[in-house]
């Protein structure tokens, strides 16, 4: 009899679990098991949110982002901390489109997985469920990047007040085990037209110019990352063509990088490894998907 009662208990417990998942309005908890199972997770805030696995995480070597070093070597630092219990910062990867801000954040996962981080994605209209997202995060005993990519705001917008909040200055403390790491092309996050100098009627511009700094301020750690002149393309080009060992002459790889960010009107990161795609596809090699 013993036996049976608790079989059924632990069935209700189960359906329990599953009825609490598809309640409107109630976030679904993110169990341990799941976090060993799955070093990575996307914030989906319809239905009052869920924490869904992402099993196939695009994995990056940092080493194969050449030319940026020194964000690089600041952004490790930083998560190192993170990951080893101390304090460390929220952190902002701001500029030139297409030179490894995003690749940066993705390269943390395998450096760092096996010491306990997991990273989250949360799309920017979902940044003000942060709360809720932390209240399900707090209590594991794992540590979280919250990223968020290509966070901007429009003129006009005001959801940028809220996570000014959220970040810091709210009346509940941060999780310890939560960092929000977030990537744009702008430096403040903002639109900054050129009334912001002149004032545009405003009686005391510099006040609405400090409300808009201000967002970016929250982030601790602000690194930039700027655009790549040719010998830096180039020597991203040939750091993938010898990792892939293709098959083709230095000149001929030089000649035909230059035409193709010639063609392309780019010289980023991005543009070398397209080019290098392209390229392996030519040869016969796979480039891979990284």
């Amino acid at each position: 009899m013993a036996e049976a009662l608790e079989s059924i208990a632990a069935r209700l417990e189960r359906l329990l679990d599953r009825a609490e998942r598809l309640l409107p309005g109630v976030p679904a908890p993110l169990t341990e098991d799941e976090c060993r199972a799955f070093t990575a997770f996307r914030w989906e805030g319809t239905g009052g949110g869920r924490l869904v696995p992402i099993r196939h995480p695009h994995h990056v070597e940092l080493d194969d982002l050449v030319g940026i070093d020194d964000v690089k070597d600041e952004l490790v630092r930083n998560t190192r901390q993170f990951v080893g219990g101390l304090s460390a910062n929220n952190v902002l990867l701001w500029g030139e489109r297409g030179n490894g801000k995003s690749s940066c954040v993705k390269g943390l996962l395998p450096r760092f997985a096996g010491r306990g981080l997991r990273l989250v994605e949360v799309q920017r209209w979902d940044l003000l469920g942060l709360p809720a997202i932390a209240a399900m995060l707090r209590e594991l005993p794992y540590r979280f990047i919250l990223f968020c990519d290509d966070l901007s705001f429009g003129e006009g917008e005001t959801a940028y007040r809220g996570l000014k909040t959220i970040l810091e200055g709210g009346i509940e403390a941060r999780p310890e085990n939560v960092l929000l790491y977030a990537t744009s092309n702008r430096r403040h996050l903002m639109p900054e037209p050129m009334t912001d100098n002149v004032g545009g009627g405003e009686i005391h511009p510099e006040e609405a110019v400090s409300e808009k700094l201000s967002l970016s301020d929250r982030f601790g750690l602000s690194l930039g990352f700027f655009s790549v002149d040719q010998d830096e393309y180039l020597a991203i080009v040939t750091h993938y063509a010898q990792r892939l060992d293709l098959p083709i002459a230095p000149d001929d790889l030089r000649r035909e990088a230059l035409l193709w960010s010639r063609y392309s009107g780019r010289r980023s990161g991005r543009a070398a490894r397209q080019f290098i795609d392209d390229l392996a596809g030519r040869l016969g090699r796979c480039a891979g998907t990284e």
